[in-house]
């Protein structure tokens, strides 16, 4: 029987990079599970790579299908965007692990869908100045940055990742991300080991 390994972390603590390494390596053979928003596509992404694209009438129709396992609203400064975990398959624990990256909402949701021996937290960190620094950086990539937004998404983080919820969600083991990539892939991939990954 497999589990749901969850990524976590504020924004730009560097999930995704660790999410895609985790895969190449082949880590734990994990299988990718893709999540869906409403959020427009960001320069380079790819519809079903980093996220599937639909607009809030697709929401609406996986909604009504009961066919989300997880989601989350952000009152962003260009209107609602949505980011949520449908049933469609992609999660199959007879055949093996999974991973997937979300909040600490996302984790509790995954834990009363699935059962807490089923999902492991992988909370990643880093200080405040590098995330703003990255932050910086990935907006001026960007051929229309949204520095209003990425400002809004570092408060928001704030209180999404605060300590408090970080405690209540029962999260203990965390994984800083300020050295390189390899040495953060070694930890996880001993932590997924102990954890019966």
């Amino acid at each position: 029987m497999g589990k749901i390994v969850l990524l976590m972390g504020k924004s730009t603590t560097g999930k995704d990079t660790v999410y895609k390494n985790l895969l190449e390596r082949n880590t734990c053979n994990l299988k990718k599970v893709v999540l869906y928003t409403t959020r427009p596509m960001r320069d380079k992404e790819e519809n079903g790579v980093q996220y599937f694209f639909c607009d809030e009438e697709g929401y609406q129709k996986f909604l009504n299908d009961r066919k989300i396992i997880e989601g989350r609203t952000y009152d962003t400064c260009y209107g609602p965007w949505r980011y949520f975990t449908v049933d469609d398959g992609q999660i199959d624990l007879e055949s093996g692990s999974s991973l997937m990256i979300g909040t600490i909402e996302a984790y509790e949701s995954m834990v009363r869908y699935f059962g807490k021996d089923k999902v492991v937290p992988v909370y990643i960190e880093i200080s405040d100045r590098i995330r703003l620094e990255r932050a910086m950086h990935r907006e001026n990539k960007q051929e229309h940055p949204k520095y209003d937004e990425m400002c809004r998404r570092y408060l928001a983080d704030e209180e999404d990742f605060s300590e408090e919820k970080i405690k209540a969600a029962g999260i203990t083991r965390r994984f800083n991300n300020e050295g390189t990539i390899d040495h953060i892939l070694d930890e996880i991939t001993e932590y997924l080991k102990e954890m019966d990954v």
